[in-house]
């Protein structure tokens, strides 16, 4: 790497963590940080310990299977069956299974995209020795005539792990040392290969951490990131709920809320500081409004940043209001952007849980925050 880089990286971290008016809380978050980091680690560990350890007694038995003639009682038959019915359909609890002498019968209904994949697993079910087709195939224009095949969830049946949106522990410990072998290939290899190494390592090693697609990861995918948040405020659901639907007010407690513009009917125009201070736009639209009970939006396609999210507010009988918080949103840069953005206290879950504290204090004693991003006087209501 370039001298000259790494001395300015290094410079920007220690003006970072030496700031004389933040650097101590900076310091003690990313220490927090790094703790909270190992100890999910040691979880993981364990989890993939007990995973490997199944799996490979999962691979003994079916070996064991393969070279074995003993057959298998009737009712432990029709227990793969269904589990397998659960992995190909969409509507397992409509399918009735029979099952005599290893013989396997179907009956009820299905839809007709669904009926060779589930034939096919059905008949690849240890201990099954033939199968009865009774079953009534209907196309999806028909389904919603029927029933039992009102709603359910698309099965993708027997896929490829690697090629599913989440990886068993095992899988994702097998993928990161294969990443890893990869980058360390990769200080050996020439120019070319080299960096082809070195980005399919990378690849895999974020992969294999995160249990998140590549694409994801980079910003490109659908798939973003949630952040929760539950707190208690001392003050009736009216007056909590009419505060946060007034859009005004948000520049009253959030930190880099710049401003609120409401454009036309329910959508609105916002403006916020960024990463180092650089202004970043959105559109939200307001999908669902629930009086003194939820409040949902989502920023428009165009947005600088995607995102969605929803509030809803819970009286606790008190006189109190405990309010809930979801947002999920794609980061800039993907998953990995975010998890930098994490260590330097930077991301939505850290602002959500300052800008939340300065809420609780807005709304409970009159007065605005000092760190806000406008401090007039809140409007009693």
């Amino acid at each position: 790497m370039n001298p000259m880089i790494l001395g300015s990286a290094l410079g920007a971290c220690t003006m970072y963590f030496l700031d004389p008016q933040s650097g101590r809380r900076r310091r003690a978050r990313t220490r927090d940080q790094l703790i909270h980091a190992r100890k999910r680690l040691a979880e993981a560990g364990d989890v993939t310990a007990r995973d490997a350890a199944h799996r490979a007694r999962g691979l003994v038995v079916g070996a064991r299977r393969l070279f074995s003639r003993e057959g298998v009682s009737d009712e432990v038959l029709a227990g793969r069956v269904r589990a397998a019915l659960g992995r190909s359909v969409s509507h397992p609890h409509a399918i009735e299974v029979g099952v005599a002498g290893g013989r396997v019968t179907l009956e009820g209904p299905v839809l007709a995209h669904e009926v060779r994949p589930l034939l096919r697993a059905v008949r690849n079910v240890a201990g099954a020795r033939a199968v009865a087709d009774h079953l009534a195939v209907y196309e999806r224009e028909q389904a919603g005539h029927v029933s039992a095949l009102q709603g359910g969830m698309p099965r993708s049946g027997n896929r490829f792990e690697l090629m599913q949106d989440n990886w068993s522990p095992a899988a994702r410990l097998l993928t990161g040392v294969v990443g890893a072998g990869m980058l360390a290939s990769a200080f050996r290899a020439r120019a070319g290969m080299c960096a082809l190494l070195g980005i399919g390592g990378s690849a895999l090693l974020a992969r294999a951490a995160t249990n998140i697609d590549v694409s994801s990861l980079l910003g490109f995918g659908r798939r973003g990131i949630t952040v929760q948040k539950v707190i208690n405020l001392d003050a009736p659901v009216e007056r909590v709920f009419g505060f946060w639907a007034d859009y005004q007010n948000f520049p009253r407690f959030m930190r880099n809320v710049r401003d609120v513009q409401r454009v036309a009917g329910n959508r609105s125009r916002w403006i916020v500081a960024g990463p180092a201070g650089v202004p970043v736009h959105w559109v939200a639209e307001v999908t669902r409004v629930e009086p003194n009970q939820r409040v949902e939006w989502r920023s428009s396609a165009d947005s600088d940043v995607r995102h969605q999210g929803e509030v809803w507010f819970e009286p606790n009988g008190d006189g109190r209001t405990r309010v809930h918080v979801r947002l999920s949103y794609v980061p800039p840069g993907g998953a990995l952007g975010h998890a930098v953005a994490a260590l330097f206290g930077a991301d939505p879950k850290t602002e959500m849980d300052a800008d939340l504290l300065r809420m609780k204090s807005t709304i409970e004693t009159g007065h605005a925050p000092h760190d806000a991003a406008r401090r007039p006087a809140i409007r009693e209501g």
